[in-house]
C-alpha cells in the first residue's frame, strides 16, 4: 500500500530511487566514460512514472497534440497499464507526426512556429531527456546558460558584466544564426551526441526518428523534416544546447581554456570557479587574441579585448558554423560593437560601458523594444480591468497585472538603470489607469485624507511593494506600482551548485527563498469556483509560510500545494486567513483521514517532519480523533 501511494503522489528523483542513478551517469560522464546501454535507465518503472510527474503539471501538458490527446486522458489509465504501454512503444518506436502551430510573438505582429508532439511522444522525451541531462551536464560548458538546470538569465547577464567591467573586454562580437532551430543538421548531431559518449544505438535510433517525425501544418499538409529540431519539443532545448556546445568549447580553446606548454598556478575563487591566472598572464604577452563567450541557447556574445581581435574573430566564427554546423548568420543583425560607444542588445537588455573616472563601469537598461513590449502588456490588461464581467473577474485581472508587474520586475531587476525604464513604462501605465478608471482609481492618500479605513494589501504586493507610496487602489483591491523597483546586482553562478551531486544539491537548498515563480503561478491560476476572498489569502498564506507546508515544513512545489480550511466549510468555516493554511496535498489527506491504513500509509512518507503537535490541532479542528504517536500511528 506504502509503495503504491509513493509512486502516485511524490515527485522529485529520491522518491523514485532514481537519483543515484542519475549522480552516477554524471560522475561516469565526467570521467570520459561510454554510454552503451542507457535504454534500460529510460524503460525503468521510476523514470517513467517521474516522466509522467515532470510533465503532469506543465502547462503545456494540457496541449492536444495530433493524436487529440492530452494529460488528462494518460490520467485515466492504471500505473502499470501506463508503464507497459510506454515501454512497448519504446520497443518499436514510431512517432506520430507533430502539431505546428503558430504562435503571436509578444509585442509584434509577427508569429513564430511551435510543434507540439502528440502526448505519448511527450512522455517519451521526457524519460530520455531524465536519462541524457546528467550525462550532457557534464559535459557543457560553464559559460552556457539555456535550458539547463539551475543557470538562469541573471547568471548570463553577471557574465556579461565580468568580462565588460572586470575583464575590460569592450568590444563585442554579435552574432545571429539565421533561422537555428530549423537549420540544425540531423546527421551531424547525431554524431556530436555520439562523441558525448552516448553510444547506445537503439536510443540514438529513437533520437533520429524524432527529429524525422511528420510536421501536420495548420492547412492540414504534411511534410517530413530534412533538418531543424521543432520548438516545442521537449528534448528540442538539450538537443540545441549540444549542437551549439562544439561552438563553446572552441571559442574557449582558443584564449580561456588553451593548452599551455607550462603549468601556471591557479586560484579558486568563493564561488568555486577555477581562474588561470598565471596562464592567462602568459597568454596576454602573445599574439593569441583574447576571447570569451556567453551563451543562453542560440543567442551569444563573444568579447574582445581589441577591435582588431573582434574582426578576426567575427569572421573566424562566421566561417566555424558554416564549415562545422552548417550553420549561415543573418548579415544584417550580426555585427561588432564597440561598447564604450554603443550598446550591445542581449536577452532583452542593452549593456554598453562608461568611463568613470580611471575605469569603465556597465550600464544596462531594458532594450527599447523591452519596455515597448512591457507598456503594452500592462495597457492591454488594464483595459481587461475596466471591463470585467463581474467583481470577481476584475479581481482576477488585477491579479494578472500584478504577477505581470512582477514578472517585469523580475526580469529587469538586474538592469542598472531599471528605475528609468519602469518610470518610463508607469509614465503610461498611469495615464491609462487615470483615464480609464477615473473614480475608482484611489491612492492611500485618498483614504486617509477621508479616515476611511484603507483596504488590505495582499500579502505578496505588501512583501514586495509595501514601503512604496505609489501602490493604488482599484474597486478596493492593491495594485502593484510598476515604477517602484530596486536595483539588483547580477550574481554570477556558483560553481558547487550542481542538481547531481550531493554537496550541489545541499547548496540549491540552502539558498532557496520564497519561489516568485510559484507565487506568480498562484497569482496567475486562482481555484476554480473559490471566492475572490480565498484566492487572495491563498496567495498571502504561501508568502508568509516562506512557501513551506504547515505541519512538516518542507519546500512545497506548485503542485503541492493545498489551501485547507482550519474549521470546514461544512461546519461554517469561512475563507478567511485566519482560518486557513497552506499544507503539502499529502498532509491535507491525512488531516482529513479516518481510516486506520490510510493514516499508516501517510505517516510512514512523512515521519521524519510531521510536526504531531500541529496535525493534531487541525485535526481536531476537522472533527477527527488525533494521532497518538507516529511511531505506531494509533488514532485516538
Amino acid at each position: 500500500m506504502t509503495k503504491k501511494l509513493k509512486n502516485k503522489k511524490l515527485r522529485h528523483n529520491e522518491y523514485y530511487d532514481m537519483q543515484d542513478i542519475y549522480d552516477g551517469l554524471y560522475q561516469k560522464s565526467k570521467d570520459g566514460g561510454k554510454f552503451r546501454n542507457l535504454m534500460q535507465y529510460i524503460t525503468c518503472e521510476n523514470n517513467i512514472k517521474l516522466a509522467y510527474r515532470n510533465i503532469k503539471d506543465n502547462a503545456g501538458s494540457k496541449t492536444y497534440g495530433t493524436d487529440d490527446m492530452n494529460i488528462k486522458d494518460i490520467e485515466r489509465i492504471e500505473v502499470s497499464e501506463f508503464v507497459q504501454i510506454i515501454q512497448r512503444k519504446f520497443k518499436d518506436y514510431q512517432p506520430k507526426a507533430v502539431k505546428r502551430v503558430e504562435i503571436p510573438k509578444e509585442g509584434s505582429d509577427k508569429t513564430r512556429p511551435l510543434g507540439i508532439p502528440a502526448m505519448y511522444d511527450r512522455l517519451i522525451q521526457q524519460c530520455i531527456l531524465q536519462v541524457l541531462e546528467p550525462i550532457c551536464e557534464a559535459k557543457f560548458y560553464e559559460h552556457s546558460y539555456g535550458f539547463r538546470p539551475n543557470r538562469s538569465v541573471e547568471h548570463a547577464i553577471a557574465q556579461t558584466h565580468r568580462n565588460m567591467q572586470l575583464s575590460n573586454l569592450h568590444y563585442c562580437v554579435d552574432i545571429d544564426i539565421q533561422g537555428f532551430f530549423d537549420n540544425v543538421n540531423h546527421s551531424k548531431l547525431l554524431k556530436q551526441i555520439w562523441t558525448m559518449g552516448i553510444q547506445d544505438k537503439q536510443l540514438l535510433v529513437i533520437i533520429r526518428k524524432m527529429l524525422k517525425a511528420p510536421v501536420k501544418m495548420p492547412d492540414k499538409t504534411v511534410y517530413y523534416p530534412m533538418k531543424g529540431t521543432p520548438q516545442g519539443g521537449i528534448l528540442s532545448p538539450l538537443l540545441s544546447n549540444i549542437a551549439l556546445n562544439e561552438l563553446d568549447w572552441w571559442v574557449s580553446s582558443n584564449w580561456e581554456n588553451m593548452p599551455t606548454r607550462y603549468e601556471y598556478y591557479t586560484t579558486t575563487s568563493q564561488n568555486g570557479t577555477v581562474s588561470r591566472s598565471g596562464a592567462m598572464e602568459a597568454l596576454k604577452k602573445t599574439n593569441v587574441k583574447e576571447m570569451r563567450i556567453v551563451r543562453y541557447a542560440d543567442d551569444f556574445k563573444i568579447f574582445c579585448r581589441s577591435y582588431d581581435a573582434a574582426v578576426r574573430t567575427f569572421h573566424a566564427v562566421k566561417g566555424w558554423l558554416k564549415e562545422r554546423l552548417k550553420l549561415d548568420i543573418s548579415s544584417e543583425k550580426s555585427k561588432i560593437v564597440n561598447l564604450r560607444k554603443h550598446y550591445s542588445d542581449f536577452l532583452g537588455f542593452k549593456l554598453k560601458v562608461h568611463r568613470k573616472r580611471n575605469k569603465y563601469t556597465v550600464v544596462s537598461s531594458m532594450s527599447d523594444k523591452a519596455v515597448k513590449k512591457a507598456a503594452k502588456k500592462l495597457v492591454e490588461q488594464i483595459k481587461r480591468i475596466q471591463k470585467p464581467d463581474s467583481g470577481k473577474e476584475q479581481y482576477k485581472m488585477i491579479q494578472n497585472y500584478n504577477s505581470k508587474v512582477m514578472g517585469i520586475h523580475n526580469y529587469y531587476k538586474t538592469a542598472t538603470r531599471i528605475c528609468l525604464d519602469c518610470r518610463k513604462i508607469a509614465f503610461q501605465t498611469t495615464a491609462v489607469f487615470k483615464n480609464r478608471m477615473r473614480k475608482n482609481y484611489k491612492s492611500v492618500k485618498y483614504y486617509k485624507k477621508r479616515k476611511k479605513r484603507v483596504p488590505n494589501i495582499s500579502k505578496a504586493v505588501k512583501m514586495n511593494y509595501g514601503k512604496s507610496e505609489q501602490i493604488r487602489f482599484i474597486s478596493g483591491y492593491a495594485v502593484a506600482p510598476v515604477g517602484y523597483v530596486q536595483n539588483k546586482i547580477p550574481k554570477c553562478k556558483k560553481k558547487s551548485v550542481n542538481k547531481y551531486t550531493a554537496e550541489g544539491r545541499a547548496e540549491i537548498h540552502n539558498n532557496l527563498g520564497i519561489d516568485t515563480f510559484t507565487l506568480l503561478k498562484l497569482m496567475q491560476n486562482p481555484v476554480s469556483n473559490r471566492s475572490i476572498q480565498y484566492a487572495d489569502n491563498r496567495i498571502s498564506l504561501y508568502a508568509g509560510q516562506y512557501g513551506k507546508c504547515a505541519v512538516t515544513g518542507i519546500k512545497l512545489e506548485y503542485s503541492d500545494i493545498h489551501c485547507h480550511h482550519k474549521t470546514p466549510r461544512c461546519q461554517g468555516g469561512t475563507d478567511e486567513y485566519r482560518n486557513l493554511v497552506i499544507v503539502h496535498e499529502d498532509i491535507h489527506r491525512l488531516i482529513h483521514a479516518t481510516k486506520q491504513d490510510t493514516i499508516s500509509q501517510y505517516i510512514s512518507e512523512y515521519k521524519d517532519t510531521i510536526d504531531l503537535r500541529k496535525l493534531n490541532e487541525l485535526r481536531n479542528l476537522a472533527g477527527n480523533t488525533e494521532i497518538s504517536s507516529l511511531d505506531n500511528t494509533i488514532a485516538i
